[in-house]
């Protein structure tokens, strides 16, 4: 499981021309789920984004996490994470997950990251063509993936 992390000022999905999920400060995240990950990668990954210290405290040191300043996240479903470019010019997607078990692992993560923030979490819509719009913090942005846990 891969997430691209980016800490926003305010980001918002819209699909089909209409806003399907907005937040204000913290985490706009994209998801990438490959074809073995397991419920370990779910609880691996939710629990280091909820406690990943990325914003700043009064020292302007980051040290706080999006839980520590009562900030929004916004989980965005997205395959792409895991294009292979090794080959050719055209990216390859073989590692993703199948549509049907990487829904299912989108919303087992929604809910652990839920249960670690204890409040709900803004979504995209999963396999829909999405517009996102967001203001980058920082800029601040993270990539974790579950098999290399640095």
């Amino acid at each position: 499981m891969r997430l691209l992390i980016q800490r926003v000022s305010h980001a918002r999905v819209n699909v089909l021309g209409k806003e399907k999920a907005a937040i204000g400060k913290g985490l706009l995240v994209f998801i990438g789920i490959e074809e073995q990950d397991t419920a370990e990668d779910i609880h691996y990954l939710s629990s280091k984004l909820v406690n990943l210290r990325i914003f700043e405290d009064e020292n302007e040191k980051m040290n706080l996490s999006v839980k520590d300043v009562q900030g929004q996240l916004l989980l965005v479903s997205q395959f792409t994470l895991h294009a292979s470019t090794k080959k050719g010019n055209r990216p390859s997607f073989m590692a993703a997950a199948k549509p049907e078990k990487a829904e299912w692992l989108y919303n087992q993560f929604i809910s652990a990251c839920e249960a670690g923030l204890a409040k709900p979490v803004f979504c995209g819509e999963f396999g829909a063509n999405m517009q996102i719009e967001l203001v980058n913090n920082g800029p601040v942005t993270i990539f974790m993936d579950s098999r290399n846990k640095e």
